[in-house]
């Protein structure tokens, strides 16, 4: 029986998916089955899949698109690990993420769910020298809420008795079936479940310093898709509402003002420079003691998202280069530092 299931839902990503499905087969770590999830992709993605001849990947196909939920839940079902990680297949892995994940939950029985930091990289698999910097330890449910330390679906390695203890049943197309991502979420799925581990169950959440994780920036994409993503985050909170009115009462104005930073900063990284005064506008007048909260990063998105609006793009992608370089020295310079002390 393999000890890690490997689930990564697979739909229109075939300029990306030998990647992922390279990243797993080359972990140093080897008792693990991947399970790809063919969510009815259109393209040419799972014929790419069917020509790595491995005996550890199994490919499960689903007769209607679900969505990433779907595909996750549908990975859960079949899993056989005791431990699941998820990986989306425009992502990758470095060679040690799931030896260092299996590490971290033998050393700590009572964490339910390990991820790792993130480097990005560009739609090329270019690193972009610069990364996801979560809080990693005694991460309390609200900080779920206002920032998903996670801070993607590639990042984490999940107990199967987390999933038992979150699961619910619901009917899909009048089969009952277990629930462990709500399906009704095209977006913002994957928070929903984190804050529902971290609000229904024991367990703790813990990440680990080094990136180990490789998200992929898609230069693509348009601004509307920013504000569906908020309206989906609006359903999480009133999902929240229902079990823990208390605690949305006390968290949901800031989570608000940092959901619609995180969107101001994407909009930047759409080139969209409207959006992002807009949406940053809006987070300020939602909670303007994020500015106290977290000066720096609310700070650097106020400046990125002016200078888009009202300077020439040659000149903001010049200020913008020289940002960049010098936010990810100071990333990497702090991430050997944390690298550093855990092993001491």
């Amino acid at each position: 029986m393999p000890e890690i299931s490997v689930i990564m839902p697979v739909h229109n990503v075939e300029r990306f998916v030998a990647d992922a499905v390279r990243s797993v087969l080359e972990q140093t770590f080897e008792n693990f089955e991947l399970l790809i999830i063919d969510d009815c992709s259109p393209d040419a993605s799972i014929a790419i899949c069917e020509t790595f001849d491995d005996p550890r990947i199994r490919i499960v196909r689903h007769t209607v698109n679900r969505g990433l939920a779907g595909a996750r839940n549908t990975g859960v079902r079949h899993a056989k690990g005791e431990l699941l990680a998820f990986l989306d297949s425009d992502d990758c892995w470095l060679p040690g993420k799931l030896e260092q994940h299996m590490a971290h939950l033998q050393a700590r029985p009572e964490v339910g769910v390990s991820f790792s930091r993130s480097a990005f990289i560009g739609e090329d698999g270019t690193p972009n020298h610069c990364y996801q910097m979560p809080r990693l330890t005694d991460i309390e449910p609200g900080y779920f809420l206002c920032r998903n330390p996670i801070g993607n679906g590639s990042a984490p390695v999940i107990r199967r008795a987390v999933f038992d203890d979150i699961r619910y049943i619901a009917d899909f197309l009048g089969s009952f079936e277990d629930w462990y991502f709500d399906e009704h979420l095209r977006r913002s799925e994957d928070i929903e479940c984190w804050i529902r581990i971290a609000l229904t169950t024991d367990w703790l959440i813990e990440g680990i310093p080094e990136p180990l994780t490789l998200y992929r920036l898609n230069a693509g994409g348009l601004s509307a898709q920013l504000f569906k993503q908020l309206e989906s985050w609006e359903q999480v909170i009133e999902k929240t509402r229902g079990y823990a009115p208390d605690f949305v009462a006390k968290w949901e104005r800031p989570a608000r003002a940092y959901q619609l930073r995180y969107l101001a900063r994407q909009a930047i990284r759409l080139q969209d420079g409207s959006a992002a005064v807009q949406l940053v506008n809006r987070a300020f007048c939602t909670e303007p003691r994020i500015l106290l909260q977290e000066p720096t990063r609310t700070i650097l998105t106020v400046g990125a998202a002016y200078l888009l609006h009202l300077v020439p793009q040659s000149l903001y992608a010049t200020i913008e280069n020289r940002a960049q370089r010098l936010i990810g020295n100071a990333q990497a310079w702090r991430i050997e530092r944390d690298m550093g002390s855990r092993i001491s």
